[in-house]
């Protein structure tokens, strides 16, 4: 008999297993970044302050850098090149403020103050950059962009004054500084009282008669040689004074004279300094100096100067070469040559009194 065949079990297959389902219920839910915490208002002040100024220093560093490297009045040279700056400056900003909105996020995070902190040290490093030095060339390239014809004459002008102060022979400057010592009191007491500038004044008297009082033959007297002066700012003056009537040889009441009759034509001259001080000199002969322009059709300083003698024409220059030689006396105790080493950047720094 044969033996009969052992037949394997066959095996059962494995359930087949379910597919995971596809979709975004398949992943697990990410923990969402808790969110910032509120702003307190006086950050948000803070770091707009600090933003909108860093915003504006910028602004004029890069305009003024502008408008030295691109000079001139060619269209493809300056002109297009300076318009295609502003616009990329603009687009600039723009990016700088999209990138600082997303920043700011992830920093107050961490700490609330940390956005304006980082504003506020923005807006210092402006301001110390613009103080800085190397900043004045670049600040009065940014004033004449804006301020056109006007602010060229003005730089002209200074440069006048600038030019004069160098032609000064320093060791006879010196001795008139010196002489000047026995008025600075009556000077000063004058200008705090009238609301003139006492460097400004000084420059006057310098001009005037380099404080050596006298009668001149044209009818000068005194400290500032007072000729003519109107009959209302001589009562002015007596009130301040508290007497009767001011002594033109006393050297204080001669500067109290002074400085009210300065202060009325810059007045006149709605506070242009060269025109003040011009009508100063000039006095009311010849109808004064709105008069006179108004004769010759003249606007301003600048296109008044060609029409004027010698002597007045140089006169605001001369007082305000000497105005700038004590400010330079009183700030450093010593008169610098304008034309060594870097004396002249210094003395532009330090500025004309009044201007």
């Amino acid at each position: 008999m044969s033996r009969p065949v052992a037949v394997k079990p066959k095996k059962l297959a494995a359930p087949a297993r379910k597919p995971k389902p596809a979709g975004p219920s398949a992943r697990k839910p990410r923990r969402k970044p808790p969110p910032a915490p509120p702003s307190d208002w006086r950050l948000l002040a803070a770091e707009a302050v600090g933003l909108g100024l860093a915003a504006v220093l910028a602004t004029m560093v890069v305009l003024g850098y502008s408008a030295s490297w691109l000079s001139g009045s060619g269209f493809f040279s300056s002109l297009l090149p300076f318009a295609g700056g502003v616009v990329a400056l603009i687009v600039t900003a723009a990016l700088l403020l999209v990138g600082w909105y997303q920043l700011r996020v992830p920093l107050a995070r961490r700490l609330a103050q940390l956005p304006a902190g980082l504003a506020l040290s923005l807006a210092l490093g402006m301001l110390w950059f613009v103080f800085h030095d190397g900043y004045t060339p670049v600040f009065g390239h940014f004033r004449t962009l804006v301020g056109g014809k006007s602010e060229a004459e003005r730089v002209t002008l200074a440069h006048q004054v600038y030019a004069a102060y160098r032609r000064h022979e320093i060791g006879g400057l010196q001795k008139l500084l010196q002489r000047a010592d026995a008025y600075r009191s009556a000077i000063r007491e004058a200008a705090d009282a009238i609301g003139v500038d006492e460097y400004l004044l000084l420059g006057v008297a310098a001009t005037e008669s380099s404080f050596l009082p006298r009668d001149s033959h044209d009818g000068g007297k005194g400290l500032f040689q007072i000729t003519a002066v109107p009959q209302f700012i001589t009562r002015r003056t007596a009130d301040l004074l508290d007497v009767t009537e001011p002594q033109v040889n006393d050297p204080r009441h001669n500067a109290y004279l002074a400085a009210a009759t300065l202060k009325h034509y810059l007045e006149e001259m709605r506070g242009d300094l060269f025109l003040g001080l011009l009508a100063y000199n000039i006095g009311p002969r010849n109808g004064g100096l709105r008069f006179i322009m108004q004769q010759y059709g003249a606007t301003d300083f600048v296109t008044m100067q060609p029409y004027l003698q010698t002597l007045p024409r140089d006169y605001p220059i001369r007082v305000l070469s000497y105005a700038l030689a004590f400010k330079l006396w009183q700030r450093d105790g010593k008169l610098l040559a304008y034309e060594e080493g870097d004396n002249a950047v210094k003395i532009q720094q330090l500025g004309i009194p009044g201007f």
